[in-house]
């Protein structure tokens, strides 16, 4: 595969294949945008990239290069090469049409899950009855209360990570679509996509 680029527009998602070796950079084009990332075995869709494994594994929230990301079967999925923010998101789930009709009574509102469950469809990745993403670009802050709060990304326009395969990975990208909330600065914009 050669090089390729993608616009993921806002509150779209983007879907594609990702060789061992391969690396994808992901960049916000604007600042203060979330990009909800999933990655599976694309020869085992039962082994995904797992947040909650990653922090097991490596101790810790926060990543920085040279860092793995982890699967659910605990081997190293990808591998962090290079990221200008350094403040990601490993605990938030993606957000769905039942959480803005929760929280902001809102219906039918476009989701990551959706995003993510229609860019995976054409490689036939079953939709799990959630996703837990590895949410590029997010603010979660924890307080020493254990009060969860999402504020705004620390992005800046152009800010971005590059991630390397460590296996052959089916890989879904979801520009949030949350604009009721500090989650994307209160503004959906546009995710750039690049394999290197």
């Amino acid at each position: 595969m050669n090089k390729q680029k993608w616009l993921i527009p806002a509150s779209k998602g983007l879907g594609f294949r990702l060789e061992k070796g391969q690396i994808i950079k992901v960049t916000d084009l604007e600042g203060e945008q979330v990009a909800d990332f999933v990655a599976f075995n694309a020869d085992d869709y039962s082994e995904r990239l797992d947040p909650g494994v990653t922090m097991d594994a490596l101790h810790t929230m926060d990543i920085e290069p040279g860092d793995h990301l982890y699967s659910n079967k605990y081997k190293p999925i990808l591998t962090v090469i290079a990221d200008t923010v350094g403040k990601h998101d490993f605990i938030n789930s993606a957000c769905r049409s039942e959480m803005y009709e929760v929280l902001y009574n809102k219906q039918g509102h476009a989701s990551c899950y959706g995003n993510l469950s229609q860019a995976l469809a054409p490689f036939h990745v079953p939709s799990p009855d959630q996703y837990y993403p590895f949410n590029l670009f997010m603010n979660t802050v924890i307080a020493s209360s254990g009060q969860i709060s999402v504020e705004r990304p620390l992005s800046k326009a152009g800010d971005y990570i590059e991630l390397r395969a460590e296996m052959d990975v089916i890989i879904a990208i979801s520009a949030c679509p949350c604009a009721e909330s500090a989650c994307n600065g209160f503004k959906c914009t546009a995710i750039e996509a690049e394999i290197l």
